[in-house]
């Protein structure tokens, strides 16, 4: 079943409009045809199996015929991802994998170590979303990830405590230092932070401490960066969320 997205605003009683984009894809990639089912998803955790009534050069209409479940409900588990910035497509593939794995929301950050500089930070966080949408469409999501604007890790490690009361369980995972995996306890929402390829300065890691972060090193392997990013968002969905 073919899966499209239209944002909230644009259903409409029994009707759905799909924008310019999502019609181009139904229409010369696709090559769709009225009266052919689909299924649109809002973004919200809602999807519905639609009929195409008109496909017109900017949009296209949809009659909703019912609710459906998505193939991949929301996880249980509020996760957020903090990630330091990786070079080229690294981070790309980071986006992709983290989307399909149920990550809630993901945070690019700005680290001592990171040598990556952003020059148009607008054009690349929206390339990550629009990468995010397609992984939601292909891995049975019908809610998107929230993708931040990059931040400075000092900035970021302020907002979870400051913002949730100690409700959150706050993680940083480190390439040394750290407590075993197992010693991390949840509830519904953790922020997992994760460094870049070469790792944290020792005055990022106190500065986590100081402000409620568990700092966690895995045992066993030495992982690239996005390879990282990939298992620890795996372990937590199956620990806590439901990857099982």
């Amino acid at each position: 079943m073919r899966r499209f997205y239209a944002s909230k605003g644009n259903f409409q009683d029994d009707k759905v409009t799909l924008n310019l984009e999502e019609t181009r894809h139904l229409r010369d990639v696709l090559r769709l045809h009225e009266s052919d089912v689909v299924r649109v998803f809002d973004g919200e955790e809602c999807e519905f199996q639609c009929e195409i009534e008109k496909i017109s050069k900017k949009e296209t209409v949809l009659k909703i015929l019912e609710e459906v479940s998505p193939a991949a409900p929301a996880s249980n588990l509020d996760l957020t991802l903090a990630v330091a910035l990786l070079k080229g497509e690294k981070f790309d593939l980071v986006v992709q994998k983290a989307t399909e794995l149920g990550v809630t929301r993901f945070v690019p950050l700005n680290t001592k170590r990171a040598d990556v500089k952003l020059k148009d930070a607008e054009k690349r966080v929206e390339r990550w979303r629009k990468i995010a949408l397609e992984a939601a469409k292909q891995s049975g999501r019908a809610d998107l990830m929230k993708i931040e604007a990059p931040v400075d890790f000092e900035e970021f490690i302020k907002i979870p405590a400051s913002q949730n009361g100690g409700v959150e369980t706050l993680v940083l995972f480190a390439e040394r230092g750290g407590e075993s995996f197992s010693t991390i306890k949840s509830g519904k929402k953790i922020t997992a932070v994760i460094g870049s390829e070469g790792g944290w300065e020792n005055t990022e890691i106190e500065s986590a401490k100081a402000k409620g972060f568990v700092v966690i090193t895995l045992g066993g392997r030495i992982l690239r960066a996005e390879t990282a990013v990939i298992t620890i968002a795996s372990l937590l969905q199956y620990r806590f969320g439901d990857l099982n």
